[in-house]
């Protein structure tokens, strides 16, 4: 079972030390997705999506240390969404050829990609909070028996009734909502500790 790290500050601490093979795969678990799917959404390729994924991984190790943790200057998914989105732009203005020169073309392709950081941002944003969401439903499941986690899965996630949801697991009313509670809460605790509240 994969465990949340603890903080996520604390997490990026660990990172620095470029030996803490579990930092990086948590962290990879966590924002490779993110990241593939905002250069998806970007408009690259399945393959340029993966390249520029490694990209990024590559771009932060090389770059974690001199990131300052200090909540005054930003957080860290603003950094690392700047270094996804600037790759991505790259990508994009490389458009299968090799590197772009700087010459006055490269500028004009760069200058007429769409300039839309607020909805890449807020792209950005909503991807890691489902993937934060999809590992803390992962963990939560597996600590809940399945008729407590199907209470929760059934009424909120697919929206069904809680009578029906009772029918259906030969629950009572009252034992569907007392069970859907304490996975929304359980859920909002794992969110919490993934993100570092």
């Amino acid at each position: 079972m994969h465990e949340i790290p603890e903080t996520r500050q604390t997490l990026l601490v660990r990172l620095r030390d470029a030996s803490d093979q579990r930092a990086w795969e948590e962290f990879v678990e966590l924002y490779q997705p993110v990241v593939y799917r905002l250069a998806r959404s970007r408009g690259l390729q399945h393959a340029d999506a993966l390249d520029l994924v490694q990209d990024v991984l590559v771009a932060v190790a090389g770059a974690i240390d001199g990131w300052d943790p200090d909540p005054a200057l930003g957080h860290f998914r603003s950094w690392l969404f700047q270094i996804a989105r600037n790759l991505t732009v790259n990508a994009l203005a490389r458009g299968g050829r090799s590197r772009g020169s700087g010459d006055s073309g490269f500028q004009h392709l760069v200058n007429s990609l769409p300039a839309q950081p607020d909805a890449d941002a807020t792209l950005f944003d909503l991807e890691y909070r489902r993937e934060a969401f999809a590992r803390a439903a992962a963990l939560v499941r597996e600590s809940v028996e399945e008729a407590t986690w199907q209470s929760f899965w059934l009424t909120s996630i697919e929206g069904l009734a809680i009578e029906e949801v009772a029918r259906r697991l030969g629950l009572t009313v009252g034992a569907v909502y007392a069970a859907r509670s304490r996975v929304l809460a359980r859920l909002r605790r794992k969110v919490e500790k993934l993100e570092g509240s």
